[in-house]
């Protein structure tokens, strides 16, 4: 038993770095770093190729690493990145923070090569021999991963409490703009926390490698684990933090004692302990209060009162457009249309583009939840996976046709979305995304590893209808869908239920004072974002013909997400484009390009994701407006607009436009002019 305690508490250690380090940038920049684990695996990897590919000495690869290049990397996106987020909303954040972590690993894997790597060096030298305390062997990682926790809590609580770097840390945290008022520079504060943020996720990194794996994959689970830590730390509270991490890892190992060895339920139970306590503290905190929001406890009132109010996005509408004008927005979605005519002739391309629309549908689901809702939920892959599963189980067991199987399984899906849906009423943005990415943790690991589901890897046939066999056919289909998919939607959106979704997405308080029911319209988003990822997941899986469960991975679900943000999450034809320009592009990398390039779409799109910051809107609607403004300048140019007709009477005196006989106002056809202007004499 003292031996798995011994394990536990190392894994306990790096896990209370990592959540240190989150917890520090959350209360003092504001900032949830879902990026963290790709920061992680960056600083990782260079510490690999320093150490096992140059064959540079343990400790001064480590220095390099840690100390040189990880708080470098935290500077640079800083001022790339973070400070720009300073007074953005909730879900600008984490969108912004999730586009870096979607774009890091793809960067290192261009630099420093995209092996996979099975065995990882720590910071111990391979020749150190273990230490035996009260007969438990104790390895040189161990002991040095207890000396960092040891070394960052003592230094950090001495810094922050005993020094004028600390007050102002401390001051910033109580109220930015107090801080600011008494002389502190927030940025220089903010920059100093990001350096050492970034110089804590390497070391983390580092340690987590010998055991987890120096992967993407890998650093995911230290971010995991670091979530639940920093959440029973209701997201604030340094100690409760490292108490939570040592407590968790502990679990982690001792239960491996009890669990039977190779077996697929100890192997879906161990990663899954995070996610669980995850939510046994997420529910407590809950019922203990009926609430839990991330900006309850944040900031002074002078914070509350100059924070800048949530403005949308969306384009306002004066009624002064043309009819050509109106309809512009729709020519993108047409050249998507017709893509798979112009690829008829070329199988390879008409494959991707018949894919892409499968992705389109599904795209659709962040355009509901995210884009009309403003809820921002990480599990909508899971859905899409429930769709596919589900039509599988229904085809398999019941032998039903398979587009019905689809729908049966979206019905499914949209009853588990209006659930979470009403489970998440009382959480704030920050706490729903970790609630969604929580509830798609736990079933990808305890309920799509079933062999009912996976089948030993092979996962289960689904066939085509006979109709649409060939991909031509099924890519009209798949654009059938989306368009009955996309009139659901703007029916919503023009509907008495989407002028209330508007007023819950822009204020919930004052929704609530207007009479709206919150309830109501978190269940039905939850329920038709639900419904349509699970249509869009069916479509996927009736394209490759299999429902396979690893192909719905709930951090993999973070890519879309990026590439949905880029184009737009707001515009439905945005989702078309999305859907088609990461297929496209993937082929065209991989035709056109040296295989180390392979990951170039990745980075583009995270980037795009991280340009949220700036471009809340997307590429496709920022493009279309500033060409459909170019357009119709053109037009005037050829075509000038008709002069306004003059107005009798006009230039003689004493007599106003806008009287008529005894002086008394007379209404114009078209005229806008305000009472104001009817007073002015001529």
């Amino acid at each position: 038993m003292l031996q798995y305690i011994v394990a536990g508490l190392a894994l306990g250690s790096i896990y209370a770095i990592a959540s240190s380090a989150l917890v520090v940038t959350f209360v003092s920049a504001g900032v949830f770093n879902f990026a963290f684990g790709s920061i992680a695996f960056f600083v990782a990897r260079f510490y690999y190729w320093l150490n096992s590919e140059h064959h540079m000495g343990t400790w001064t690869a480590g220095v390099l690493s840690i100390l040189v290049l990880a708080p470098a990397l935290g500077a640079f996106l800083y001022g790339a990145l973070f400070r720009h987020l300073r007074g953005k909303t909730t879900l600008v954040k984490l969108v912004a923070t999730i586009g870096l972590s979607v774009a890091l690993p793809p960067v290192a894997n261009l630099i420093f090569g995209s092996q996979a790597i099975t065995a990882a060096p720590g910071l111990a030298a391979l020749t150190d021999k273990p230490y035996h305390v009260l007969g438990t062997a104790v390895t040189t990682d161990q002991v040095i991963t207890y000396g960092f926790l040891i070394f960052v809590v003592l230094a950090g609580t001495a810094v922050l409490r005993f020094t004028d770097v600390g007050l102002r840390v401390r001051a910033m945290v109580d109220s930015e703009a107090m801080a600011s008022l008494s002389g502190t520079n927030p940025g220089r504060v903010s920059l100093g926390v990001w350096t050492v943020s970034t110089a804590l996720a390497g070391l983390a990194g580092i340690l987590v490698a010998p055991t987890s794996g120096l992967s993407p994959i890998g650093m995911t689970a230290l971010l995991s684990a670091a979530i639940a830590a920093m959440v029973a730390a209701r997201l604030r509270s340094l100690p409760g933090a490292v108490l939570a991490s040592l407590v968790m890892g502990v679990i982690t190992d001792v239960i491996q004692k009890y669990l039977p060895t190779n077996s697929t339920l100890s192997a879906a139970i161990v990663p899954s302990i995070p996610f669980a306590f995850l939510t046994v503290f997420l529910l407590f905190y809950v019922l203990r209060k009926g609430t839990i929001d991330e900006e309850a406890a944040g900031g002074g009132p002078l914070d509350a009162a100059i924070k800048p109010a949530h403005q949308d996005a969306d384009t306002v509408i004066t009624g002064n457009e043309r009819a050509w004008e109106r309809y512009f927005g729709l020519i993108p979605f047409v050249i998507v249309a017709a893509l798979p005519l112009l690829f008829s002739g070329s199988p390879y391309w008409l494959g991707l583009t018949a894919s892409g629309l499968t992705f389109a549908i599904t795209f659709l689901t962040f355009t509901v939840s995210t884009g009309e809702g403003g809820m921002l939920w990480l599990s909508q892959i899971i859905f899409a996976g429930v769709g596919v599963l589900g039509a599988g189980q229904f085809v398999e067991m019941w032998h039903v046709p398979v587009l019905l199987a689809i729908f049966l399984a979206a019905v499914v899906a949209a009853v588990v979305g209006a659930i979470i849906g009403l489970l998440t009423i009382r959480l704030g943005d920050l706490y729903v995304g970790l609630t969604t990415l929580t509830f798609g943790l736990l079933v990808e690991t305890l309920v799509f590893t079933r062999d009912r589901f996976a089948h030993g890897g092979l996962g289960i046939t689904l066939n085509r209808p006979s109709w649409a066999v060939d991909d031509l056919p099924f890519a009209y289909l798949s654009l059938g869908i989306f368009v009955i998919l996309a009139l659901l939607i703007l029916n919503l959106r023009r509907s008495t239920s989407g002028l209330a979704l508007r007023g819950v997405r822009d204020s919930t308080p004052a929704a609530r004072t207007l009479g709206l029911s919150v309830v109501q319209v978190k269940v039905v988003i939850g329920a038709i974002g639900a419904f349509v990822a699970a249509i869009g997941g069916g479509m996927l899986g009736l394209y490759n013909m299999s429902a396979q469960p690893a192909s719905y991975v709930t951090f993999g679900g973070l890519v879309w997400l990026a590439v949905v943000v880029t184009m737009g999450v707001r515009s439905i034809t945005a989702a078309a484009v999305a859907g088609v320009l990461l297929t496209l592009s993937g082929g065209a990398v991989t035709n056109w390009l040296p295989a180390r390039f392979g990951e170039i779409p990745a980075i583009l799109f995270g980037l795009g994701a991280i340009g949220v910051a700036s471009n809340p809107e997307g590429i496709v609607l920022q493009q279309g407006r500033l060409i459909r403004r170019q357009v119709a300048k053109l037009v005037d140019r050829i075509v000038p607009p008709a002069p306004v007709p003059a107005v009798v009477g006009a230039g003689r005196p004493g007599i106003r436009p806008t009287d008529g006989p005894g002086g008394q106002p007379v209404a114009h056809a078209g005229s806008n002019a305000t009472s104001a202007t009817a007073k002015v004499e001529s």
